[in-house]
């Protein structure tokens, strides 16, 4: 034991020495010293030199315990257009900044910083196609429009809603490829039923996040169902579909996110449906409900410790001045425990451009207003939501 110390001792002031000699004297002199200093260790007993060695080749290393941690961010977007003739697409071919001059830098950069950014694709990317006969509004966008959801930072859109057929068979078919091509995943619609129905799982800080969507928006269904030969999107009038997918992602996946096209257009009334259902997909395995559709914000509802956002509104969509937001949902936590934080980023869409609520006095009338037209939820000064007591 002493000698091995002994010769521990040796080869760092061996290297020591060399050190020394690089500053403090010449090439000759530092080589000189090193040599003798190898030489003694080459005539040590080479035995003990042997289970040094092997001592140092068996000691265990320690590593560091992982327990698991995560901390990412997604957020959402409610309806946002760049159909050509919109509002919002016109304020843009007109903006000197692009974005924006459209959209605060504020909300952007938020966007652009979540890990995941997500929103409602309300309309189809194509040059091809007919408006759908019958239908009041329909909406369609070239499909070099796609890189505005780049520039924003969008990473999966849903499409689970009542606008992507607008044009037909060859324009939905046609947003799959633009959405493909520019990197963009998409949820709730699929070359036919099987896609449709599947989750789009997304690794984050080492947890899998699962996305699902559906639709039950329109009173008048024109809007296909994907079949097993058709594209389409899912509905979930009836739930049972819906259900299975959810319960299939809850399988697959550490959280699982359901996003749902339902509600009164421009009401901040509740339909049953949506109080109803909303709780199914909890119950079924989602771990946050997040809707679309009314174009107006709807209130929130915790259910069993998860939350429902019933609707996010317009985001970016037409002229109207609405109140409007983007949810943060901050996921933290490790192998014993986990939170899910849901944040409101209060804004306002007007005049086909969407801004920031800077002032203190215009945050908390916003956060007041969600918290009258909600179930259970109460709002901070920081737009943190909670469950009321």
């Amino acid at each position: 034991m002493e000698k091995r110390a002994k010769l521990c001792t040796l080869l760092i002031s061996t290297v020591l020495v060399a050190t020394a000699c690089g500053e403090n004297a010449s090439d000759s002199e530092a080589k000189e010293l090193v040599a003798n200093g190898m030489q003694e260790i080459e005539n040590s007993n080479s035995d003990d030199s042997t289970e040094l060695i092997d001592s140092a080749e068996n000691t265990e290393i320690v590593k560091p315990i992982d327990d698991g941690s995560y901390d990412f961010t997604i957020c959402f977007a409610g309806d946002v257009s760049i159909a050509e003739g919109a509002i919002t697409t016109s304020n843009l071919d007109a903006s000197e900044n692009g974005i924006y001059d459209c959209i605060s830098s504020e909300l952007v950069d938020i966007m652009q910083e979540a890990d995941v950014m997500c929103l409602n694709n309300e309309f189809t990317y194509s040059t091809n196609g007919s408006p759908m006969a019958g239908k009041a509004y329909t909406f369609r966008a070239s499909p070099t429009r796609v890189s505005v959801l780049n520039d924003l930072g969008v990473d999966i859109v849903g499409m689970a809603n009542n606008h992507v057929y607008d044009y037909g068979t060859q324009a939905l078919l046609d947003t799959f490829d633009t959405l493909d091509e520019a990197g963009i995943a998409y949820f709730g619609a699929g070359h036919d039923l099987e896609e449709a129905m599947k989750p789009v799982y997304m690794d984050i800080d080492g947890k899998t996040v699962a996305f699902v969507a559906a639709s039950r928006a329109e009173k008048n269904k024109m809007t296909p169902e994907a079949t097993e030969t058709t594209p389409g999107i899912l509905r979930c009038y009836d739930t049972t579909k819906f259900k299975e997918v959810i319960a299939e992602a809850d399988e697959n996946a550490d959280f699982v996110i359901a996003y749902v096209h339902w509600g009164t257009e421009y009401s901040t009334v509740l339909e049953e449906a949506q109080t109803t259902t909303g709780k199914e997909y909890l119950d079924a395995g989602a771990d946050v409900v997040i809707g679309a559709h009314p174009h107006c914000l709807q209130g929130m509802e915790y259910y069993d410790g998860k939350p429902i956002i019933y609707s996010l509104g317009n985001f970016w969509f037409n002229s109207k001045t609405l109140d409007t937001m983007l949810i943060q949902l901050h996921f933290t936590g490790n192998n014993e425990a986990g939170q899910l934080q849901a944040t409101v980023v209060p804004a306002v869409q007007t005049g086909g451009k969407t801004y920031y609520l800077n002032e203190a006095e215009e945050q908390q009338e916003l956060y007041d207003y969600l918290e009258s037209i909600s179930v259970n939820v109460v709002i901070d000064d920081e737009g943190n939501i909670s469950q009321a007591e």
